[in-house]
């Protein structure tokens, strides 16, 4: 029996439909209604979440995790909480630093068979400038990493610990996740924001993936049995002009025309700082999401292509052509 942690969030959710199609009896946690957990998502079929066990419960409890982990032999732990918001730093450090020292906790108590840590490239730091990052870069404090990227630092130190007291663990670090999903959350946002027809590009360059290659490569690592080492999911890195005029174009909408120079970019998050304060609405940009949209990082994915044979990743064009299509279904089979 598999338990997945943050069951209902992006990545988390594809990793259950995974796991599901390959006749894995699933277990997930899901924050309960009460505590502002979610409903389970829209974008995967009925059929996948009538097959899992639900558990109401939070990786900040630990009793409910002692619970939720009894008769489990692997754990996937996605659970966290991705924000470049200030006032939402606090609880995002709570959530991605302490509820995996939790799960780890819990984990050894329980003497879980398998540990697959589903954290984030962010946690190997960004440099200016940086060439190529793989697996082998060392953290390093730089003015340049956002505080979600030192949240998920600090969450693998406690994945590492977990590791030297036995448990046979390992770290998949993925790039930027694309895909069809909840377009007001998460990465999804990017979208609905092209769908917006928002004029603006930055000059950055990322790396991306689909969100179905991380769950499969998940569930890959999982089955097999390498422990203490971290993989780079990333399938490309492009510009992010390339990539929204890729889904402009898979929504047959307007292509951003106008580059936001960074005196024009810090010009626009303090803008929206004062927009969002007076509307009290979450802001559409931060000084830390302005500060990711112009860095030029390259993330290299070798060692992960080495060790799961036969594994490709998905063209990022297919991806989001895929995805803009089950958008446009959403939209257009919303009430009017």
């Amino acid at each position: 029996m598999v338990l997945v942690t943050g069951g209902t969030g992006f990545v988390g959710s594809y990793i259950i439909r995974e796991l599901v199609e390959k006749k894995y009896t699933v277990r997930a946690i899901r924050r309960s209604h009460k505590s502002g957990g979610h409903r389970v998502p829209f974008y995967i079929s009925k059929e996948i979440w009538d097959k899992v066990e639900w558990v109401d419960a939070d990786v900040l409890d630990i009793i409910a995790l002692e619970q939720a982990m009894t008769g489990i032999d692997t754990v996937i732990h996605s659970a966290g909480i991705v924000s470049f918001i200030k006032k939402e730093r606090k609880e995002m450090y709570r959530v991605n630093v302490e509820g995996t020292a939790n799960v780890v906790n819990t984990a050894l108590e329980k003497n879980i068979r398998r540990f697959v840590h589903i954290s984030s490239v962010a946690a190997l730091g960004r440099k200016e400038n940086s060439a190529k990052v793989n697996e082998e870069i060392k953290w390093e404090e730089h003015r340049s990493n956002t505080h979600y990227a030192k949240s998920k630092y600090k969450a693998e130190l406690e994945v590492w610990r977990g590791i030297g007291e036995g448990l046979n663990g390992v770290i998949l670090n993925p790039s930027t996740v694309l895909g069809f999903g909840d377009w007001n959350n998460s990465s999804c946002a990017i979208f609905k924001k092209v769908y917006d027809e928002f004029s603006w590009y930055s000059s950055g360059l990322n790396g991306f993936v689909d969100v179905e290659d991380v769950a499969r490569a998940a569930v890959l690592m999982m089955e097999n049995n390498i422990s203490e080492e971290r993989f780079i999911v990333n399938g490309y890195s492009w510009p992010f002009k390339k990539l929204q005029d890729t889904i402009a174009d898979g929504f047959g909408k307007k292509r951003p025309s106008r580059s936001v120079t960074p005196l024009l970019m810090s010009i626009a998050w303090r803008m929206e700082k004062l927009r969002s304060y007076f509307t009290k609405t979450r802001p559409l940009l931060t000084k830390e999401s302005a500060k990711v949209a112009q860095s030029k990082t390259y993330f290299e994915n070798a060692k992960l292509l080495g060790k799961l044979e036969g594994f490709s990743f998905t063209p990022l064009e297919q991806t989001i052509q895929k995805a803009c299509k089950n958008y446009l279904g959403t939209i257009n089979a919303s009430p009017s």
